[in-house]
Order: C-alpha cells, then sequence, then structure tokens
C-alpha cells in the first residue's frame, strides 16, 4: 500500500564509508542476495549474521531479528535502551550477546556472516 518506490543501493556512497572498492562491495552484496536466495528458494532455514547489529533468523514461515546489545545501545543511548526495556520488557527478547553462539539460535539451516559471507551448514539436533 501507498506506491512506494525503491532506491537503488548507492554502492559508491557505500564504498566510501568502509573504505573498500566499490567492485568489492557489489560484489559482496550480491553474492550474499544470491546465497541467500538459493538457501530460501531450497526451503532452508537460514540465520544471516549482519556484523556489528545483529542475526535475521529466518526459519520456514517466521522471521525473527534479534539485535546485539551494544548496537542498540549506539543507536539509542544506554539510558533510553534502559528505559524502553523497563517499559516494555518484551524488547529483551530481541537482543542478544555477541558471546552467544549463532548456531544455538537455529533449529538447523545455513548460518551467512555478511559482510565478508561464509556458509556454514548447522545440523539438525538429534531428538531426545
Amino acid at each position: 500500500p501507498g506506491n512506494k518506490e525503491l532506491q537503488p543501493l548507492k554502492y559508491a556512497k557505500v564504498a566510501r564509508v568502509a573504505f573498500v572498492s566499490r567492485q568489492k562491495v557489489e560484489g559482496c552484496i550480491r553474492g550474499i542476495t544470491s546465497l541467500l536466495s538459493h538457501c530460501l528458494g531450497k526451503g532452508e532455514n537460514v540465520a544471516l549474521v549482519l556484523r556489528d547489529v545483529g542475526v535475521l533468523l529466518i526459519e520456514g514461515r517466521r522471521v525473527t531479528m534479534r539485535f546485539y546489545y551494544n548496537f542498540l545501545e549506539k543507536v539509542s543511548g544506554k539510558k533510553n535502551l534502559e528505559r524502553a526495556a523497563f517499559k516494555v520488557p518484551q524488547l529483551l527478547k530481541t537482543v542478544m550477546s555477541r558471546v552467544i553462539p549463532i548456531a544455538s539460535l537455529t533449529f538447523c539451516g545455513r548460518v551467512i556472516v555478511f559482510p565478508e559471507f561464509e556458509l556454514e551448514f548447522v545440523p539438525k539436533p538429534i531428538p531426545r
């Protein structure tokens, strides 16, 4: 709804901010989107790690985002984050520590790390 117009990603601007070449930015983003599309097309669960931000978990039809605490703190400020968590305790379910193994967040599937993508398979746990 609302006929929103998509804006093309400005690879050159991203490259300047990240201090890498435009070609590296474009190749990395195209590689990640291709790999993600391939995994989702095969119906695989995916954990997309966005370095310094958090993890996007896609399991079946369920999609959740878990943010690193220090990212939220940087974006909103420590006091605002604490106030928000006090007012909305469910917010804490979206926050995660950097030391939690990514594989523990997903039942089974692929773990993709962005920007330098790596693909890792997480086997399904043995039923008890």
